[in-house]
C-alpha cells in the first residue's frame, strides 16, 4: 500500500520494551463528572472483540500516598486505533475504552499539600496477561489539553500532561477574578481573595524573571487592580500574581475576560494580550497582535470565523498550510470595524482552473496575513478564544471528504482533512487482508467487461487514459468505465464511475476488470489473470534515465528495482510513443513482453488542436487576452528532498525582474513536478497551476515553454511552439545526477539558458520563428507518431487482445 498521511498520533504499535501503550484521545465533561475517551492495548494481542481487552485506570497520588483510586472502564468502538497502530498483525477495533470520574472521588490525605495530585495509569490486561502503562495524551484536541472545571466555589479539577502522563490536579486557588475588562490605559482586574487579602499586583516575566509591581485596591479580601499598556513591559509572557500575606497567588479566571483581549500598545508594532490558559490561570503577552476566533459557524461548504485582530486594518488573506508538504490554498477574509476581521474557512476551495478541489488529506494551519504576501510567508495562526472551544471538534464534509476543524496547543486552529478511507478501511490490518483474502478470493469470479484507469495513483482524469477513454466511448464500446481517484483529489469524467483508491471496491476492480490501463507503477500485488489485459501507457519520453538504467543508488534503495521487477511480467502490453524510445523503455523496465510503437495519446489533442477547447481552458484559467503565455514546468531533483516526502522545488527563476520585465505583456504558469511540494506564489502575472488536474490543457493554451529535462518538452513539441530551457544544473543533473539517454545538448528544440536574467531576456526578445528548424528535426526524430491517431492504435490493439471488448 503507498504510504498514508499519518497524524503525529501517540499509540503506535508498542516497541518491544512497552508491554502495553494507552493513551486519553478525547475529555468532556458530563455535568460534574469528568468522561475519559481513550485505548489501551497490550503488545502483539489482539483487541477484536469487545471484552478482549481490559482497561482499568489507577489514578496514583503523587505526593507518595498510598491511595490509589481505581475507574473501571467500559469497552468503546475504536477502529482508529487500529488505523493508529499501523501493524497489520491484529485488529484493534474494540481497545477504546469510556471511563467516568466523579470528582468527589478524589480525596487528599490530611497533609497532603494545597493542591494534591494525581497521575494517570492504565492497567491493561488480555487473557493472562497484565501490563501497567502512564495515560499519555493524543497529538490533538481536548485530549492532548483536558477541559478544566470548577468543582465547588474556590475548587478546580485540573487535567493536564506531564511528562507525557495524564495528571488530575485539585487546585484551590487564592487569588480569583471574576472580572477582566478593557480600559483606554490597559485591563482592569476586579476579584477576590480566598483568606485574607492586601498587598500589591505583581508581574512576573516568564523568562528573565523581571518583576512589574503595581497597585492593587482592596475592600476586604475583594480587589481592583490595573495591567497598564504604559510604560510598555518587555516582549514575552507575563504571569500575574498577588503579594498576599501567605506568599505570592497566581490568578485564576473564574469567568473569560470580557471585550477585546488584545489592546495595541503605543509603540504601534505589539499588543498587551490577556489570555486564559487551559487551567484557567490569566496570562499576560506582549507581542505581535494575532488573529483570534470567538465564533465558529457552519457555513456552505466550510466554516464561517469571526474574531479580533487589532492589526488587521488592510486587505487580508486566510491561508490553509499543509503541514506535510507546505503546499498553501488561501481565501480572502474581511477586515471588520473595531479591530475585528470575519472570513470563510473553505474545505473545498477553487482550483487553478476554477473548479473546487477538497483540502487533500492530512493537517492544515489556518493563518492569517496580509493579502498579496509571498509564498510560505509566515503570517499569524489563528487562535481560540475561550468561548470558541465548546464548538470543537465540529465536523463538516465537502465532495465526498470529512474534514474536523480541530485544535492544537490548547487554542490554535487546525483542520484534519480526513482521509477518504473509513478508518476501518484504510488499516494496515484491514489492508492486509484486502491483498491477501479479498483480491485473491475476487480474482476467482468471472471477468467482467469493464476498464479500469488509473492516472499517477488516483490523480485524476488526464494523461494517456483520459485519451484512451475518450476513444472508447467515440466508438461505442460497451464496457464499464472506472476511474481510480484517490483521496477525492480527482474526478471521473462523465459516465466512468469513481473508484476509492485502496478501498474494498479497488481491490475488486483489480481482479475482475478486464482492462487494466494506467500511465504508472500498478500495485505490486497485482497478479494477471487469464483473459485479463494490463496495459501498461508510461507517462512520456524518456529524457532523464529511469529504472534500472538510473545512476547506483537513486533507484535501489528502497526495493523500487525488485518491486519493478515483479510489476512488469504483469504487463500485457507496454506502449511506447516511437522506434527512440522503444529501446530505452525496454531497457529501463526489463521487459521482454509485446511493445506497441503507437504515439503518445495524450498528445493527440495537441495534434489536433479544438480552438473552441482551448478557448475555454484559458477562460477557466482566467487568462487575459492579448498576453503571452508562459507555462513554467520543471521536473524534480532526486538530491532535493523537501517536506512531506516530496521534493523542494529550487525555482531559481528572479520572479521580481520576471515582473517588471514582463508583466505587462505576458502571464508567467508556474507548474511543477507532481513531486514537488512546497507554497508557489500566485497573482496577476504568476499563477500557481500545480494543482491543475491536466498538464495537457496547459500546453494546449501555453504560447511558449519552459522546462529544463521533463519529459514534457516531448508533449509540447508536437505544438511546433517556441521552447526554453533553463538547464543551471546540467553538468550535474547530466552526469551525476541521472543522466540523459541521448545528446540533450546537440538535440535540444531550443536554446539552453542557465542564468535567470538570460533566460528573461530570452524571454522578452522572443522570435518564434528562430529555431523553428530545430523544433522541427526534433519532432520529426522523438515524435514521429504523434499525429492525432495514437489513442485510435491503442485501442484498436487492447482490444484485439482482449477479444474486441465483449
Amino acid at each position: 500500500m503507498s504510504s498514508q498521511v499519518r497524524h503525529p498520533a501517540t499509540t503506535a504499535r508498542p516497541t518491544r520494551a512497552e508491554a502495553a501503550v494507552a493513551a486519553l484521545r478525547d475529555a468532556v465533561w458530563d455535568g460534574g463528572v469528568l468522561v475519559l475517551l481513550g485505548e489501551g492495548r497490550l503488545a502483539d494481542r489482539p483487541g477484536e472483540r469487545p471484552g478482549q481487552t481490559r482497561v482499568v485506570l489507577e489514578l496514583r497520588p503523587l505526593d507518595g500516598g498510598r491511595r490509589t483510586v481505581r475507574l473501571r472502564t467500559t469497552p468503546h468502538h475504536l477502529p482508529e486505533a487500529t488505523d493508529d497502530s499501523a501493524q497489520s498483525r491484529h485488529g484493534l477495533d474494540w481497545t477504546g475504552f469510556t471511563a467516568r470520574l466523579d470528582p468527589a472521588l478524589l480525596r487528599a490525605r490530611p497533609g497532603a499539600g494545597p493542591e494534591p495530585a494525581w497521575e494517570v495509569w492504565a492497567a491493561v490486561s488480555s487473557g493472562l496477561r497484565r501490563a501497567r502503562t502512564p495515560l499519555v495524551p493524543h497529538w490533538c484536541g481536548a485530549g492532548e489539553y483536558p477541559p478544566a472545571r470548577w468543582t465547588g466555589p474556590t475548587t478546580q479539577l485540573v487535567p493536564t500532561a506531564r511528562n507525557g502522563t495524564l495528571v488530575l490536579t485539585l487546585r484551590r486557588p487564592r487569588a480569583l477574578v471574576d472580572s477582566c475588562r478593557t480600559r483606554p490605559d490597559g485591563f482592569e482586574l476586579r476579584g477576590a481573595a480566598v483568606g485574607p487579602g492586601g498587598g500589591p499586583l505583581v508581574l512576573r516575566h516568564r523568562a528573565t524573571g523581571e518583576l512589574i509591581q503595581s497597585q492593587a485596591h482592596w475592600h476586604g479580601s475583594e480587589f481592583t487592580a490595573l495591567v497598564g499598556t504604559v510604560p510598555i513591559p518587555s516582549p514575552g509572557h507575563w504571569e500575574p500574581e498577588l503579594a498576599l500575606p501567605g506568599g505570592p497567588a497566581p490568578l485564576v479566571l473564574r469567568h473569560s475576560p470580557e471585550g477585546p483581549r488584545q489592546l495595541p500598545l503605543p509603540d504601534g508594532s505589539s499588543v498587551l494580550y490577556a489570555k486564559q490558559l487551559a487551567d484557567h490561570s490569566l496570562q499576560f503577552c506582549v507581542q505581535p497582535a494575532e488573529p483570534l476566533v470567538d465564533l465558529i459557524a457552519p457555513a456552505p461548504g466550510g466554516f464561517e470565523l469571526a474574531g479580533e485582530f487589532p492589526a488587521g486594518d488592510g486587505p487580508l488573506e486566510l491561508v490553509l498550510r499543509h503541514t506535510g508538504d507546505g503546499r498553501e490554498r488561501r481565501a480572502p477574509a474581511r477586515p471588520a470595524p473595531d479591530g475585528r476581521f470575519t472570513a470563510r474557512l473553505p474545505l473545498a476551495p477553487p482550483g487553478s482552473d476554477g473548479t473546487p478541489r477538497p483540502l487533500a488529506k492530512g493537517v492544515w494551519e489556518v493563518l492569517l496575513r496580509p493579502a498579496g504576501s509571498g509564498p510560505g510567508t509566515a503570517g499569524h495562526p489563528v487562535r481560540l478564544h475561550p468561548a470558541a472551544l465548546p464548538a470543537l471538534p465540529a465536523r463538516a464534509a465537502a465532495l465526498g471528504k470529512s474534514f474536523l476543524l480541530q485544535r492544537r496547543w490548547h487554542d490554535t486552529l487546525i483542520v484534519d482533512s480526513l482521509p477518504v478511507l473509513s478508518a476501518t478501511e484504510r488499516s494496515a490490518y484491514r489492508q492486509h487482508r484486502l491483498r491477501t483474502e479479498t483480491y485473491p478470493a475476487a480474482r476467482r469470479r468471472p471477468l467482467r467487461e469493464a476498464v479500469l484507469y488509473d492516472v499517477f495513483g488516483g490523480r485524476g482524469h488526464a494523461c494517456h487514459p483520459r485519451a484512451v477513454h475518450a476513444e472508447l466511448v467515440r466508438r461505442g464500446v460497451e464496457l464499464e468505465h472506472l476511474w481510480v481517484i484517490e483521496d477525492g483529489q480527482g474526478q471521473a469524467p462523465e459516465g466512468a464511475r469513481a473508484v476509492r483508491q485502496w478501498s474494498p471496491e479497488w481491490y475488486e476492480a483489480l481482479a475482475t476488470c478486464r482492462y487494466l490501463v494506467g500511465n504508472t507503477h500498478f500495485p505490486d500485488f497485482l497478479r494477471r489473470r487469464d483473459g485479463q489485459q494490463v496495459v501498461q501507457l508510461w507517462h512520456g519520453t524518456p529524457l532523464k534515465r529511469i529504472g534500472h538504467r538510473m545512476p547506483p543508488g537513486w533507484a535501489a534503495a528502497d526495493g523500487y528495482l525488485e518491486r519493478l521487477d515483479r510489476e512488469v511480467r504483469q504487463w500485457s502490453l507496454l506502449v511506447s510513443p516511437g522506434p527512440f524510445a522503444t529501446p530505452e523503455l525496454r531497457a529501463s523496465f526489463g521487459y521482454r513482453g509485446e511493445v506497441l510503437e503507437a504515439g503518445s495519446p495524450r498528445t493527440d489533442r495537441l495534434a489536433r488542436p479544438d480552438p473552441a477547447e482551448a478557448a475555454a481552458i484559458r477562460r477557466r484559467l482566467r487568462l487575459p487576452e492579448g498576453r503571452r503565455v508562459v507555462l513554467y514546468a520543471p521536473t524534480w531533483r532526486d538530491d532535493r528532498p523537501g517536506p512531506g516526502g516530496r521534493h523542494a522545488l529550487d525555482l531559481r527563476l528572479d520572479l521580481a525582474a520576471a515582473r517588471a520585465a514582463l508583466g505587462r505583456d505576458h502571464v508567467l504558469l508556474l507548474r511543477p513536478h507532481v513531486h514537488v511540494g512546497g507554497a508557489l506564489p500566485d497573482d496577476g502575472f504568476v499563477r500557481d497551476v500545480a494543482d491543475h488536474p491536466d498538464v495537457q490543457d496547459l500546453l494546449l493554451v501555453a504560447d511558449v515553454l519552459v522546462t529544463d529535462y521533463s519529459s514534457v518538452m516531448f508533449d509540447f513539441a508536437v505544438t511546433g511552439r517556441p521552447m526554453l530551457f533553463f538547464t543551471y544544473d546540467l553538468a550535474h543533473y547530466r552526469d551525476t545526477l541521472r543522466g540523459f539517454t541521448f545528446d540533450f545538448e546537440r538535440f535540444a528544440p531550443g536554446p539552453l539558458v542557465d542564468d535567470p536574467e538570460r533566460l528573461v531576456a530570452a524571454l522578452r526578445t522572443l522570435d518564434p520563428a528562430r529555431h523553428r528548424e530545430a523544433r522541427r528535426r526534433f519532432r520529426e526524430r522523438f515524435c514521429p507518431l504523434d499525429d492525432g491517431g495514437a489513442a485510435a492504435r491503442v485501442v484498436d490493439r487492447m482490444l484485439a487482445l482482449g477479444g474486441g471488448g465483449r
